[in-house]
């Protein structure tokens, strides 16, 4: 399978973006934070949703190409969202997962008319001091350009120990392929997660919604699907689901993930 890497232009910026399936309906896929931007590695994303590629044509999303020198979560799920607009994506089928999953609530709740549905993963509606603890690790790393170590201490707090012990060489070895390019990026990116809370407008999400975390998410913890919980959870179209074992990045560990948010889409 080979998966081109497509770009829209919005207004003064561009987006990449890659497609795959054959679906009627639209899904969308914002990935979370990344050392190296997830369009590297399209053909791995399709294969764990292929689940998805009957009923779904599938669209994942990187941010805009050229970032500013600050670059808030609102900033990126306005822009974003002008890229579904431009791409004429209506009615979507929308996935969140970690920074992207706040990219999501934030598109839902100011673009209610784009989202059919949203399901959210490993996510939280604010960042509080405990929960950015990683965040400035990673960012001091990125900014001392230390590939190798932003990647191990990026993949400890994501994956269990276990994975984490089995991927430790893996992950030593992408990190030095991190390009400066790839360092400044990371740490707008990063950064751009400062001061993010929409706690007080989580109720205005119109659509069903499904919010999964992990027990032991060692990025923003439990906490972060609890504190969804406890807006949304009284909705009868409010479904929850947490894990325990797979981790922050169990959209990626937990073997029945898509399986869970294609059941939730297809209701």
């Amino acid at each position: 399978m080979n998966i081109p890497i497509e770009t829209v232009q919005v207004g003064d910026f561009q987006m990449n973006y890659f497609r795959f399936g054959s679906g009627q309906k639209t899904m969308v896929i914002l990935p979370g934070l990344s050392v190296q931007s997830v369009m590297g590695f399209a053909e791995s994303v399709a294969a764990e949703y292929e689940v998805m590629t009957n009923d779904f044509t599938v669209y994942v999303f990187d941010r805009r190409s050229e970032l500013p020198k600050v670059y808030s979560v609102d900033e990126m799920a306005r822009d974003t969202a002008e890229a579904f607009k431009a791409l004429g994506l209506c009615d979507i089928y929308l996935f969140g997962a970690s920074q992207g999953g706040m990219m999501a609530m934030r598109i839902a709740v100011e673009y209610p008319g784009l989202v059919r549905r949203l399901a959210l993963g490993s996510t939280s509606p604010h960042l509080k001091e405990q929960q950015l603890a990683a965040m400035g690790q990673w960012l001091d790393l990125a900014r001392q350009k230390d590939g190798e170590g932003l990647y191990l201490a990026f993949g400890e707090k994501l994956y269990p120990p276990e994975m984490f012990a089995r991927s430790r060489e893996m992950l030593a070895l992408a990190g030095r392929t991190v390009t400066d390019e790839e360092f400044a990026r990371f740490a707008v990116l990063a950064d751009g997660t400062n001061g993010f809370d929409m706690t007080g407008s989580l109720h205005r999400i119109a659509c069903p919604v499904l919010a999964i975390g992990s027990q032991d998410d060692r990025v923003v913890g439990p906490e972060g699907t609890e504190a969804i919980v406890r807006v949304l959870g009284g909705r009868q179209d409010f479904e929850t689901y947490m894990y325990d074992g797979f981790g922050h990045a169990a959209y990626d560990t937990a073997p029945d993930y898509r399986q869970r948010i294609y059941d939730f889409f297809m209701r």
